[in-house]
């Protein structure tokens, strides 16, 4: 019975995704100018790219010339904080307390690859084990596709720091554009002025 709630819950995320992605408009403005001004700087290098708001809990995928292919919600790190705890990526689950169960900010040049379980993952940042993935079946008491589908980004914060993305968004999108090469991945900060970590936006 959990399974069948769970998968009924995955279809309706992906079935009101788009409500909850029009509620994040203004956020997504902000998003716009940063990918500009990344683009215009050379910052990209010539790669697609993707930016993630944690404060609006949102990924925006960008071609190598910076167009706007496509927009979701996304799921986040449980804690609010912007760096990965020191050797985070060679401890076991259980082992990671929530406060440092954190999605780090920067710049990552990402890799597609495959988790310990064999499933394809665009990796953020290898050695924190931080990925970009597809939304997957987990504990029914996290409610991880009802986070996703709601307008509010306030409840999207349940994850170990990898970033959780919508099945079809990531078949999609995801996976052909940073799923087969090198990519960029843009992760701004909730805790510090992006200015900080982004040396083109001074």
């Amino acid at each position: 019975m959990a399974h069948l709630q769970l998968c009924t819950g995955l279809h309706r995320a992906l079935a009101i995704t788009a409500m909850a992605w029009c509620c994040a408009a203004p956020a997504q403005a902000d998003t716009h100018r940063f990918a500009a001004q990344a683009v215009a700087a050379g910052d990209t290098r010539g790669h697609a790219f993707a930016v993630i708001d944690k404060s609006a809990a949102t990924v925006s995928l960008y071609n190598a010339a910076g167009k706007l292919l496509a927009a979701s919600p996304v799921l986040l790190g449980m804690a609010k904080g912007d760096m990965s705890v020191p050797g985070i990526g060679e401890r076991s689950i259980p082992e990671i307390a929530e406060h440092e169960r954190t999605t780090p900010a920067g710049r990552f040049i990402s890799e597609p690859g495959k988790n310990l379980n064999g499933e394809t993952v665009v990796w953020i940042d290898y050695d924190a084990a931080v990925s970009m993935h597809r939304l997957r079946p987990s504990n029914p008491l996290e409610k991880r596709p009802e986070r996703m589908s709601t307008a509010t980004p306030l409840d999207n914060r349940i994850t170990y720091g990898c970033v959780n993305v919508p099945a079809e968004f990531y078949d999609r999108w995801v996976l052909p554009f940073l799923g087969k090469t090198k990519g960029v991945v843009y992760v701004l900060p909730e805790t510090q002025p992006a200015k900080k970590l982004f040396a083109f936006l001074h």
